[in-house]
């Protein structure tokens, strides 16, 4: 499979929300929480470009997506999703190594990232450490393990 990585387009919007929520869907969440997260999982199509929003995509078919947002030197990764179908495919790796390399282009030293539990492992994988907890935005009571990756220089 030959896997791309491009910024997204305003027009995939819809697209990139739809996909958000199958892949947190994909952890066993129900409709009530997915309910609850909808708002934060919602990528606005005025807000593509301002997140730098990447999409991983094949075939013209979207199997993921980052955002890499705020200014140097530390920013956020704000989200990753990939599509549950392409799960175990290395499609977030790519996204993830895509998104930091990016970010040490802007001149980003380290992203943090407000994970969901379920994508900690992942991000430890990648080299991100737990700096702390930080409450849900969306779901009153709910912490979510603070990440952090050092970006540094190739």
């Amino acid at each position: 499979m030959d896997v791309r990585i491009r910024p997204a387009e305003a027009t995939e919007a819809r697209q990139l929300t739809e996909l958000a929520l199958r892949s947190k869907a994909h952890w066993g969440y129900d409709a009530q929480f997915l309910e609850a997260c909808r708002d934060e999982l919602t990528v606005a199509a005025s807000e593509i470009a301002d997140r730098r929003a990447m999409v991983a995509h094949w075939d013209n078919h979207l199997l993921g997506f980052t955002t890499l947002e705020g200014e140097p030197p530390t920013g956020v990764l704000g989200m990753m999703f990939v599509e549950p179908r392409a799960m175990g495919q290395g499609i977030g790796r790519l996204l993830f190594e895509h998104t930091i390399d990016v970010g040490r282009e802007l001149g980003f030293t380290a992203l943090t990232i407000d994970a969901d539990p379920n994508a900690e492992p992942f991000y430890r994988a990648m080299g991100a450490v737990r700096t702390g907890d930080v409450p849900s935005g969306s779901i009153a009571g709910r912490v979510l393990p603070q990440m952090a990756v050092s970006i540094g220089h190739r």
